[in-house]
């Protein structure tokens, strides 16, 4: 994921600003890490440079 697409990512469940945590990243991309919405509480994974932003369902 490029670190320049972050200002325009939402939480899709509730559209709040998301949070980026970095565990590995090269020179044009972050590979690992988590985006965090502080709205709802809930965290989305970086896995392979691919942020999986399905909305989470909270009974599960």
């Amino acid at each position: 994921m490029k670190r320049s697409l972050l200002p325009i990512l939402c939480c899709p469940t509730c559209k709040g600003d998301l949070d980026l945590s970095v565990v590995e990243e090269d020179e044009s991309e972050i590979l690992e890490g988590s985006l965090y919405c502080n709205a709802c509480g809930v965290s989305y994974p970086i896995k392979e440079g691919i942020p999986d932003l399905l909305p989470r369902n909270k009974n599960i």
